[in-house]
């Protein structure tokens, strides 16, 4: 799921806020792709960043290619792949947003219906709509910034999560503000249009995304796992962090004494590939492939997911997380949207316990790029998908956010 999330946005922010002056002019033009540079960029950051995988996949009208780094498992040397496994985490909110305006569309459920139509026992349940917990603009409490849940996930990794015990984990804290009147990204409101749904469908999460998404786009390879499941289909990736669930919940940076043993070798980080991830499901539960992933974030941009009049209620509905900064990131419903240059990307991103992520399209310029590591943060508190992908754009844009910083 998208954690460590206010660390990521802000280490995002500064990087293209530093090029958003340069969107006047011509249009820019894409570098030729350039193999071995990449692939060594790719290395080199890999390297400094202590990832132990990573797999990059780039689409651009040259094509198709993918680069690889270190390996799947500490102690092997099995290389990442674009069809390896892994914990695609919070991108899993772009899927469950789409059920949702599929739904919508169908005349099955209202954007302005309150969240308490389908959920009680929700704080301020009747000011709530879905569309304010698509959007991020509730103000519920997000139950993964609890540090007492991310204790219980490190004494009990095997066990199953439902939605109604996060959410008790979220109800007994205070909400953060009114409905509607700012912007916090949270997994609370995720779980919720998860039930939403389900309630709707008499279904399971996990069967209307194969029906809805999956099926009908040939993701052969992405599903969301049953609750009691702890396993990745083959071929996967394990995932790793130092210390404990914590550092990728909370936004906590690691101690001292642990960055300055990790770099001496002296702490390898620990294995989380089979923590169960029940308690992230329609927020961050699915596992993917960065093919598959590839093709889903085309799908979803470029409308073959939703109908022409859904899709620009869709792409409207972004708007800036800080209203004073327009020029800043912005989220809409389960996407979110930088500028850089003249260049629009739609992306997100995911994080949970042993992996982090990227998937962005820019349909105008024909670029997709997903990005994933094995690894959930850097010993510098940074998201390595995140890092990669900012190395990645500047290889792939003549204008790109690293330019004027």
């Amino acid at each position: 799921m998208k954690v460590h999330d206010r660390l990521w946005q802000l280490f995002l922010l500064a990087c293209f806020t530093a090029t958003a002056a340069r969107a006047e002019g011509p249009p820019s033009a894409l570098r030729p792709v350039d193999r071995a540079k990449i692939q060594a960029v790719i290395e080199d950051a890999a390297r400094e960043m202590r990832v132990p995988g990573a797999m990059v996949l780039l689409r651009t009208p040259e094509g198709e290619f993918t680069f690889a780094y270190g390996t799947t498992a500490l102690g092997s040397r099995v290389l990442p792949t674009a069809g390896t496994h892994f914990r695609i985490a919070s991108n899993t909110k772009t899927m469950t947003a789409a059920v949702i305006l599929l739904l919508a569309k169908e005349g099955r459920l209202g954007l302005d219906d309150p969240i308490s139509k389908y959920v009680s026992g929700v704080p301020r349940g009747d000011e709530i709509s879905v569309a304010q917990l698509l959007s991020m603009r509730s103000g519920l409490p997000n139950y993964t910034a609890d540090p007492g849940f991310a204790n219980s996930l490190d004494q009990q990794p095997g066990r199953a999560w439902t939605p109604a015990e996060v959410l008790a984990i979220a109800f007994s804290q205070k909400s953060r503000f009114a409905p509607g009147t700012s912007y916090d990204y949270c997994n609370t409101n995720y779980a919720l249009l998860g039930l939403v749904a389900e309630k709707i469908e008499e279904k399971g999460l996990a069967q209307i995304f194969q029906e809805r998404l999956f099926g009908p786009l040939a993701l052969s390879d992405t599903l969301l796992p049953a609750t009691d499941s702890t396993t990745l289909p083959q071929p996967y990736s394990h995932g790793y962090m130092y210390g404990g669930s914590s550092y990728a919940l909370v936004d906590a940076p690691y101690p001292e004494q642990l960055q300055a043993e990790a770099r001496l070798g002296k702490l390898l980080p620990h294995d989380y590939t089979n923590q169960n991830a029940s308690y992230a499901s329609a927020a961050g539960g699915a596992i993917s492939t960065a093919t598959d992933l590839a093709d889903w974030i085309e799908a979803l941009v470029d409308g073959k997911v939703l109908d022409a009049e859904t899709q620009r209620e869709w792409a409207q509905a972004v708007q800036p997380e800080d209203p004073g900064d327009p020029q800043g990131q912005k989220y809409g419903y389960g996407i979110a949207q930088l500028h850089f240059a003249d260049n629009t990307m739609s992306f997100h991103g995911g994080e949970l316990p042993g992996f982090n992520s990227f998937i962005g399209r820019d349909p105008d310029r024909d670029v997709t790029l997903v990005i994933w590591t094995n690894l959930t943060v850097s010993l510098e508190g940074k998201p390595p998908a995140n890092g990669l992908m900012l190395k990645m754009l500047e290889q792939v844009y003549l204008d790109s956010p690293l330019s004027n910083v």
